[in-house]
């Protein structure tokens, strides 16, 4: 079987701790009670994509901080891992992280613990070919949309080659922070429910990201953020980027899993571009807010 033979197919040798596949996402599905899903770093992934010559949205591995290994059946593929750096290998020998790599057939892929970052993305030249569900092959663990995660021996079908592979210098790349991110917000919808005082404390004090983060959301430890009104309030829409603030006072930010619909008053909203660093932001990370200009970039996607 020639590489631009359709058919091809991977096989995860080894799933790590979290590997799911991952697009754009399903936006404009929130009528539905569907989140957008997606690739929590969108640039990593659309760097991924590039590299190997396939179109920005096509589906790629999204992993969490164990990496994954993976074999090339039925033909060579060629492959990227962009995001997190990590360590890449090919049946044992060293590869380039960010550029593209050959991997023969019966070859394995091997990307290893993540040394900075949280998610790397893995983009096979031709794209993965997962069932689409709503427009997109993502996993959504919130709502159980899409492939599940994988699995040590699931396969996944390759599309064909593309035609040609640009010609893109990696160097410009650069690895995501680990120790300390900044992350600009805007004035929530129920920042009345709040007083200046505690506007004053999310954009000048320092948070750090708490174990129980995940794909849904970003749980932060920290000052508490004291409120004016109750402690919840009746269901409502939330969006990506929402900083909710529950019970307890401490903010909570929403990533790309996250419900469609929220019972605690959001204080801010993180734009969209901001948010591939908060993606990349492990158990530990000292986070800190910084008030946007309401006329600055960013506004327009919220």
């Amino acid at each position: 079987m020639t590489p631009d033979t359709p058919g091809r197919e991977v096989e995860i040798v080894r799933a790590g701790p979290l590997t799911t596949v991952q697009d754009r996402g399903r936006p404009g599905y929130a009528h539905l009670g569907v989140g957008r899903s997606g690739a929590l770093d969108q640039p990593a992934h659309r760097l991924a994509n590039l590299l190997v010559g396939n179109p920005p949205g096509a589906a790629t591995l999204e992993t969490t901080i164990g990496g994954v290994a993976l074999r090339a059946l039925d033909g060579p593929v060629v492959v990227s891992v962009c995001g997190a750096v990590a360590p890449v290998h090919v049946d044992g020998r060293p590869a380039a992280w960010a550029a593209p790599v050959y991997v023969p057939t019966g070859a394995v892929l091997e990307v290893g613990p993540a040394v900075s970052g949280v998610r790397s993305y893995v983009a096979i030249a031709g794209g993965l070919l997962a069932e689409l569900v709503l427009g997109s092959r993502s996993t959504d663990l919130l709502s159980g949309l899409g492939p599940a995660p994988l699995r040590d021996g699931d396969r996944l079908a390759v599309a064909p080659l593309p035609s040609a592979f640009p010609a893109v210098d990696p160097t410009p790349v650069s690895a995501p922070a680990d120790s300390l991110i900044e992350l600009a917000v805007l004035p929530g919808p129920r920042a009345e429910h709040f007083g200046a005082e505690a506007w004053r404390t999310l954009t000048r004090a320092e948070y750090r990201v708490q174990d129980q983060s995940n794909r849904i959301a970003l749980r932060l430890g920290g000052p508490v953020l004291a409120r004016q009104g109750p402690d919840s309030i009746p269901s409502e829409g939330a969006i990506l980027g929402a900083l909710q603030v529950p019970a307890d006072g401490l903010p909570i930010l929403f990533l790309a899993d996250h419900p469609p619909t929220g019972g605690y008053p959001v204080i801010g909203v993180v734009p969209d571009e901001a948010l591939h660093h908060a993606a990349q932001a492990g158990p530990g990370t000292r986070v800190r807010f910084r008030a946007a200009n309401l006329g600055g970039p960013g506004i327009a996607h919220l």
